[in-house]
């Protein structure tokens, strides 16, 4: 039995054990044991996490990899060891999912080669949950991937670098190309991983941050001075120097202090 990519789901297989496991090695070895896998296809990275942590749950909307995947890793023939072990097929959307009810409270990392169409809303829902997630890693289509590590001074640069590294540790890994999927995409791929910042706290506002980075990225090649005219800027604080830049010149640290300024300023 194999399992037919389909379109509308974006979903481009990896067929390349080599690289399958190079993935599953960017997990690291950070206490946790709860390790979930979004869309696992036909399972040839699941393997490979299988053997790296003791409970592995994976989330696919696709009913027909579902069907194979529960002939392929049936779960009797996975708990090997103790009873600890475990592994979990959970058909449905991960974009729907509630983290904390699906693993109760408890820390679980993040892996998968992503469909593209809902990688940026996977990331995104991975900072929402960063309580509970320590790290994620995977693959991405390379632009994608390429942005979220980015550094500022880039075109690259935007929302989804500051997003993720205000609360994570980026790392861009590797490069993947076309050929080592079925069906192959039509640009590269890349794999990075996000370390959680232990011990972080936003100094701002969460929803006054991300509403700062997102509206100066909106406008990006406006001054902040412009782009940020909805805040209502005072006379004064619009002679600050730092609004005289435009976003892709801030980073993180730069952006908290810009909230921290519109925040004095009354918003």
């Amino acid at each position: 039995m194999s399992v037919k990519a389909k379109k509308h789901l974006g979903q481009h297989f990896l067929k390349d054990e080599n690289i399958a496991k190079k993935i599953a090695d960017t997990l690291t070895e950070n206490g946790y044991n709860n390790v979930l896998e979004i869309g696992p296809g036909m399972g040839v990275l699941t393997k490979y996490i299988l053997k790296k942590k003791p409970k592995v749950t994976v989330f696919e909307i696709d009913t027909e990899s579902v069907i194979y995947l529960k002939e392929v890793f049936p779960v009797e023939q996975i708990s090997i060891d103790t009873s600890a072990e475990k592994f979990q097929i959970i058909e449905g959307d991960f974009l729907k999912c509630n983290l904390k009810e699906v693993f109760n409270n408890q820390q679980v990392a993040i892996i998968g080669n992503f469909p593209y169409n809902i990688s940026s809303q996977i990331v995104f829902k991975a900072i929402e949950n960063r309580g509970l997630v320590p790290e994620f890693s995977g693959m991405f289509q390379k632009e994608v991937a390429e942005r979220i590590a980015e550094k500022p001074g880039s075109k690259t640069y935007g929302i989804l670098s500051v997003l993720t590294q205000a609360f994570f540790d980026t790392e861009y890994l590797f490069t993947v190309p076309p050929s080592v999927f079925n069906p192959p995409p039509k640009v590269d791929s890349g794999v990075i991983r996000c370390i959680r910042k232990e011990n972080f706290t936003l100094p701002v506002e969460e929803k006054l941050f991300f509403r700062v980075v997102k509206t100066a990225f909106n406008q990006r090649r406006k001054m902040l001075r412009s782009s940020l005219k909805s805040f209502n800027l005072s006379l004064s604080l619009k002679e600050d120097p730092i609004f005289a830049k435009r976003p892709e010149q801030l980073s993180v640290s730069d952006f908290i202090l810009l909230t921290q300024k519109i925040t004095e300023n009354g918003n």
